[in-house]
């Protein structure tokens, strides 16, 4: 039996680690079940605890990214009480919750189609990097259903105004479309598609470990919040604590010495 998640960690020459996390069910298009919601959930768990792993890359095999639910998950799920049903969300749930909020950075890797919970997958990742073959839908509404638990995340992603459009009519969508409302950061070719997301891992790489993470948490701390006295304080004594930190006093020496700072390369 084939391993439908796949998980595989590189390291540079600094022991910066870098996760591939690959959705192997390429016969279904990447469609996903309880059992790969399950086992995605725990690699996410176990990549966002380990902290010499500081990029995670989330790709899948075969043409499609993902067709959203399996059709055989799909159908058991039909026959499910209101209970049943409710623990099956949550187990999604779940799981997008734990790639949303990885202390690492995380990157979508979409080759082609992503369909239904997919999408909520991409809107999780901090970047995405598409190939210009790929699509996106929110497809639910065709089904009689709505994108109920990745509708934080894509709402977050393209907005408010797009998700009542797309939420509605599940059109399909490219890539550019994607790019233009938010979700996708990137557009490459198919061929470029793997050496355009090393690109951007090279680029993080040459950052702050520290910094990086922070960053990231910053940047979800501080979305949607007032700026009024608490908030300015707030992030006066983040930049204040992080400036007499190891790491921010070996960036701003090493700056000023004119040589590579003790993470990056020679």
């Amino acid at each position: 039996m084939t391993d439908k998640v796949l998980f595989a960690i590189d390291s540079d020459s600094k022991g910066h680690g870098v996760a591939t996390v690959t959705v192997n069910n390429p016969d279904k298009h990447n469609a996903f079940d309880d059992d790969i919601i399950s086992q995605l959930t725990q690699t996410f768990k176990t990549i966002a605890a380990d902290e010499s792993i500081r990029v995670m890359v989330l790709a899948s095999t075969g043409k499609s990214f993902s067709a959203g639910a399996d059709l055989s998950w799909m159908k058991r799920m039909a026959s499910y009480n209101y209970e049943e049903n409710l623990k099956d969300a949550n187990a999604l749930a779940d799981m997008l919750y734990t790639l949303n909020f990885m202390p690492q950075t995380t990157i979508a890797q979409v080759q082609g189609a992503a369909f239904g919970g997919a999408v909520g997958l991409a809107s999780c990742c901090d970047m995405v990097v598409a190939s210009d073959k790929a699509s996106f839908c929110l497809s639910e509404v065709k089904l009689g259903l709505i994108p109920a638990t990745i509708s934080p995340y894509v709402v977050s992603a393209i907005g408010l105004k797009a998700s009542r459009r797309y939420f509605q009519t599940a059109e399909r969508f490219s890539a550019a479309k994607a790019q233009q409302l938010g979700l996708v950061d990137e557009i490459t070719t198919s061929e470029q598609l793997s050496a355009q997301v090393q690109q951007v891992i090279t680029t993080l790489l040459a950052n702050g470990p520290d910094a990086v993470k922070q960053a990231k948490q910053l940047a979800m701390d501080v979305a949607g919040r007032p700026i009024n006295d608490q908030l300015i304080q707030e992030t006066s004594q983040r930049i204040a604590a992080i400036r007499v930190s190891p790491e921010g006093q070996e960036g701003l020496t090493a700056f000023f010495d004119k040589r590579p700072a003790n993470w990056q390369s020679s």
